[in-house]
């Protein structure tokens, strides 16, 4: 019995190791994007044209990086 309480308390130990990598991963995550429309916000574009071509460039780079994760998996 105290060899299934150990193997019980190990399980918990790797699943909030796991959810706290995974949380940090998604801050990391999440910064990275807040910091590319914050430079957008604070370049000021010329126009909705320049802002549209901004945001495309993100959109762009958004869509390559699930790519890049998809084949990953």
């Amino acid at each position: 019995m105290a060899e299934r309480d150990q193997q019980a308390l190990l399980m918990k130990e790797v699943q909030i190791r796991f959810d706290r990598k995974l949380k940090e991963t998604e801050i990391t995550l999440l910064e990275h994007w807040k910091d590319q429309i914050d430079r957008v916000v604070m370049m000021k574009p010329e126009g909705v044209a320049a802002l549209q071509q901004q945001i495309k460039h993100i959109s762009e780079m958004m869509a390559n990086r699930i790519r890049i994760l998809k084949r990953e998996q």
